[in-house]
């Protein structure tokens, strides 16, 4: 159950109808898009200001350094070469940089770095001293050492305006890189800070309005397969409150008018029991009357089928009403299905021939196992099955009954020939008082008692449209107990 409960909620978070989705894409989904461009700029403003503020800082140094350097040193190469030694000589800061002198072909002449001398770096900052006579920097990887560096490069400019070279700090990024990095990371942490902050107190809005209405629909999914009366517990003094309030007002409502409804058909129904019983009573004694004209007998015949099909009716009615409060019992026993079948149809095939109709008898070859149930229920929903063949499907003349065991269940299909259910009234058709767009007559509620009955067995019992014409009906019984 928790697994199933655990997958119902991420199924609701994705599903397209869902709050939760909703609220994602229209709440939270923007707030991501901010913080990760926030987080994209904030970034490069980072790495900007900390490379912005160390080239900074080497083209200060460097500046007073050329500029020192180019007073200091003498005219000749000699002076020059000399005046660079010992500048490199006392370099004090070659644990952190590394100073180069570049000639004026780009070669590293003099390093405190002494693995980079005579190696020529091609980089841009060189080219941008040596031939624009500017200060300029770059960074990139070393092609010494593979790591990542930043250089500025200051051209050495004589007084008759001659570049006789240029002073070169280079400088690894790894630190900077690793502060940028701690810098960005730090960010992140209070973004993910904030955003937890954020789902967490939405999440605790949203499933204060996915809760309650979660268990609403619950509640009238109920009351809409007809558990009327049921009332919704309501704690809210929102407007989830008002709408739990008003529902729970109409499922009462409709109980007491459910209520009222099945207690005007009890008693309707008994009230037409007793003289209906009488009307029948007397036709058919009065059937055995031998002097009666052809008219008259066949107005008798007329009266006994009508009081027959309007005490069956009420039946129907009765059944119907002992279902709706809970008075609709069993008298199970262990029983044989089948005989119980066979005997309906030997016992309809007179009617149905009638109707000039017949029934054709396919039964399972193998032996079929007993089953509990209530043989007078049984025989109830196979006649009244047939009754609906004999009455819609006239025209197709006869109706197939077969049996068949399928695992553990026993499976009796009887189909009739006639137009078959519209597809619109197909999934309605067992609901109580449903007649579709028939022109038959009819009550509306025989299949909907057949149904609760096949389902007190532990059962189904369901209709659809046959192949080639016809509609099949199948009912599947359980050869295992069920009570």
């Amino acid at each position: 159950m928790p697994e199933e409960n655990e997958k119902k909620s991420i199924l609701d978070l994705f599903s397209i109808r869902s709050l939760k989705k909703r609220w994602f894409f229209g709440n939270l989904l923007p707030v991501i898009i901010i913080l990760v461009l926030a987080i994209g700029f904030f970034s490069l403003a980072i790495r900007s200001y900390y490379y912005s503020s160390m080239r900074n800082a080497l083209e200060t140094k460097a500046r007073t350094a050329t500029d020192f350097f180019a007073n200091y040193a003498t005219n000749n190469y000699s002076a020059y070469y000399d005046s660079a030694y010992r500048y490199i000589s006392n370099f004090d800061e070659a644990g952190k940089l590394e100073l180069q002198f570049i000639d004026t072909l780009g070669r590293v002449q003099m390093s405190s770095y002494m693995a980079t001398s005579g190696v020529s770096p091609g980089t841009s900052d060189i080219t941008g001293a040596l031939e624009g006579g500017v200060i300029s920097y770059w960074d990139g990887r070393s092609a010494t050492t593979g790591e990542r560096v930043m250089a500025v490069c200051s051209p050495i400019v004589y007084a008759n305006s001659q570049v006789v070279g240029a002073m070169r700090y280079v400088t690894s990024l790894k630190l900077v890189d690793r502060q940028v990095l701690s810098t960005i990371m730090l960010a992140l942490g209070v973004v993910a800070a904030m955003l937890l902050l954020v789902i967490a107190t939405n999440m605790f809005f949203i499933r204060s309005v996915v809760e309650p209405v979660r268990g609403i629909t619950a509640a009238t999914r109920q009351i809409a397969d007809g558990s009327y009366g049921i009332q919704i517990p309501n704690p809210y003094s929102d407007e989830i409150g008002e709408m739990t309030a008003a529902i729970n007002d109409m499922s009462m409502k409709i109980s007491q008018s459910e209520r009222a409804q099945t207690e005007f058909i009890s008693s309707v129904s008994h009230e037409l029991r007793t003289p209906l019983t009488a009307i029948t009573g007397w036709a058919e004694t009065l059937a055995y009357e031998q002097s009666l004209s052809e008219d008259e007998q066949r107005g008798l015949g007329i009266i006994l089928r009508e009081s027959r099909r309007l005490t069956k009716m009420v039946e129907d009615l009765l059944d119907f009403t002992r279902l709706q409060d809970g008075r609709f019992t069993l008298n199970a026993r262990e029983m044989d299905v089948v005989a119980e079948l066979e005997d309906t149809i030997f016992a309809y095939q007179e009617i149905l021939q009638q109707e000039d109709m017949e029934i054709i008898y396919d039964p399972c070859d193998e032996e079929l196992p007993l089953i509990n149930g209530d043989p007078e229920r049984l025989r109830q929903v196979f006649l009244n099955i047939f009754d609906n063949a004999a009455k819609y499907a006239k025209d197709g003349r006869r109706i197939v009954v077969s049996t068949h065991v399928e695992g553990d269940d026993i499976v009796i299909r009887i189909r009739d020939f006639g137009p078959g259910i519209p597809e619109d009234d197909l999934e309605n058709v067992k609901m109580k008082f449903y007649k579709g767009s028939s022109k038959q007559r009819g009550s509306g509620i025989g299949l909907a008692v057949c149904d609760e009955i096949i389902r007190y067995h532990g059962g189904t019992l369901k209709l659809s449209n046959a192949e080639g014409g016809g509609t099949m009906v199948t009912i599947t019984v359980p050869a295992k107990p069920v009570f």
